[in-house]
């Protein structure tokens, strides 16, 4: 991640330089220069120019509106077709849409006729339309079986995009930005108002669109070249421009939902054992360290800061992909994809960012984890970037260390005495398998390596597992603050297994 730092908004040279080497693309270059000349003029909300019939929808009427996909754009030119979402009910600003063909950009028209508008809906065709605009699109690919194409990336609402690779069912949602999330005076939502869709070829493999971004604080031009597939990638430029002080910058966001699992202390009245979107946060660090932070549904907002320099990546993932451990037959919670975000220059120094917020039910998305460069981006200044993102069934490639498959926690009391001196304290087991540990002989001297950053750990232990790998054991004493803990474990002084870390907040 560059910062240019030049003054006001006249981009330094070796910036742009550096920048058109990558994109080389003359479309984009002009979405770069419409995105740095709204930043240099005062915000302006778009005009929410929608008919009071569209305003008015309920979520239920919403839904009975439905492109019809016998009018798929492109189906019968390229592997890849487009379809189209309605303006109304939450999506009250229409975005503006146009299709690059070879030289050629042409505004998308909203028509009615590319939409079935059912039930309670049906009744909007009574008026006029005229103007609706489109809320999003969908693009859809054969990633299962030659015969069907398949939809594998939505864009609705504010910087909001959403992949999904093969035998995947949407779960994660990735953002363009994250502005000050979590923060005492409120979120600010970038929101993508504008997009340049390439129109595919017969024999394109890829699918590429640009899109102009705009908030009170930034505007910025993003290009997307996403590869549809067993999993999913999409590689993505930027280059930002900011209006004002930006005090927390939210970069790669991703965003799920975690209501209860396996380590959750107390748990709904539901036949399910788990139900979430992702399980963990998986971190790839500057240092060549790979954290593993299991997730939970906190009874008050939770913030934690990774410091690192240089990260190779993070992301949301799913490890738990069984059925038999969420039983949910419509959710399909077993095939949520995980998601990895790998930047592709250097990011420098910062944090990785995890936010926990309190969610009754699965209806909210109440988790989110974005990088946070230490550099701020202040007014004038301009920012580019350059990653890829990627949903995935397993683990990062690169990731060869032993994992963690389980996490518990309980009581330490002994069972059938009474007054027990632990009764008191917390027992937590962390079970590893996979990867170089199933070289290693159960007779091999593993150790634990566990350290805590604000309380006392008792009886450590590691012990091996009948089914192999190894079990974590240790307790923490009763005590009213917060305990951040990290254990891995260790042959030879060398990790063989990926860090632990959770933090047990007492009053959970």
């Amino acid at each position: 991640m560059g910062a240019c730092p030049a003054t006001r908004w006249i981009l330094s040279l070796s910036c742009l330089i550096t920048f058109h080497a990558t994109a080389n693309d003359d479309v984009f270059n002009q979405v770069i220069k419409r995105a740095q000349s709204l930043a240099a003029a005062p915000y302006q909300a778009p005009d929410v120019s929608l008919p009071n019939t569209l305003l008015g929808l309920s979520y239920d009427d919403y839904r009975q509106i439905r492109f019809n996909p016998e009018r798929a754009y492109w189906q019968d030119e390229s592997p890849f077709s487009l379809q189209l979402f309605h303006s109304g009910f939450l999506f009250q600003t229409p975005v503006k849409i146009n299709i690059i063909d070879s030289s050629n950009i042409s505004a998308l028209p909203f028509s009615s006729d590319d939409f079935n508008y059912d039930g309670e809906a049906s009744s909007l065709l009574e008026h006029d339309l005229t103007g609706s605009g489109h809320a999003g699109f969908r693009l859809h690919y054969p990633i299962n079986t030659d015969q069907y194409a398949d939809e594998f990336a939505v864009f609705l609402g504010a910087s909001y995009f959403r992949l999904i690779g093969s035998e995947q069912v949407y779960g994660v949602s990735t953002r363009g930005l994250a502005i000050d999330t979590a923060s005492p005076k409120g979120e600010e939502f970038p929101f993508f108002r504008e997009f340049w869709l390439y129109k595919p070829h017969k024999e394109s493999s890829t699918f590429t669109l640009l899109a102009l971004m705009d908030s009170p604080s930034l505007s910025g031009a993003y290009r997307f070249v996403i590869q549809p597939g067993e999993n999913t990638h999409a590689e993505i430029e930027a280059m930002l421009f900011a209006r004002k002080d930006i005090d927390k910058l939210g970069i790669a966001p991703l965003t799920s939902m975690f209501t209860f699992g396996e380590i959750s202390p107390e748990r709904p009245d539901d036949f399910r054992s788990q139900v979430h979107d992702s399980d963990g946060l998986l971190i790839h660090t500057g240092a060549d360290e790979w954290i593993w932070r299991p997730l939970s549904n906190p009874s008050e907002v939770h913030i934690s800061a990774f410091l690192d320099n240089a990260p190779n990546g993070f992301g949301l993932m799913q490890r738990e992909r069984d059925f038999s451990r969420y039983l949910d037959l419509e959710a399909h919670y077993h095939r949520r994809p995980s998601q990895w975000v790998e930047p592709l220059e250097s990011w420098g120094a910062g944090h990785v960012e995890l936010v926990e917020i309190p969610t009754p039910d699965e209806t909210h998305d109440n988790i989110v984890a974005y990088w946070v460069a230490e550099d701020t981006l202040r007014a004038g200044e301009s920012r580019r970037l350059h990653y890829r993102t990627y949903t995935l069934n397993t683990q990062p490639d690169e990731h060869s260390l032993g994992q963690v498959i389980r996490t518990r926690h309980g009581n330490a009391s002994v069972p059938g005495q009474q007054g027990s001196s632990y009764a008191d304290q917390r027992q937590f087991i962390v079970d590893f398998q996979g990867g170089v540990l199933k070289d290693i002989a159960p007779d091999q001297a593993v150790e634990l390596d566990i350290s805590s950053l604000s309380g006392e750990v008792l009886l450590p232990q590691v012990t091996t597992l009948p089914e192999g790998g190894w079990r974590a054991r240790f307790r923490i004493p009763a005590d009213s603050a917060p305990n951040d803990i990290r254990l891995r474990l260790q042959l030879n002084n060398e990790p063989v297994s990926e860090t632990w870390n959770y933090v047990w907040y007492p009053d959970a």
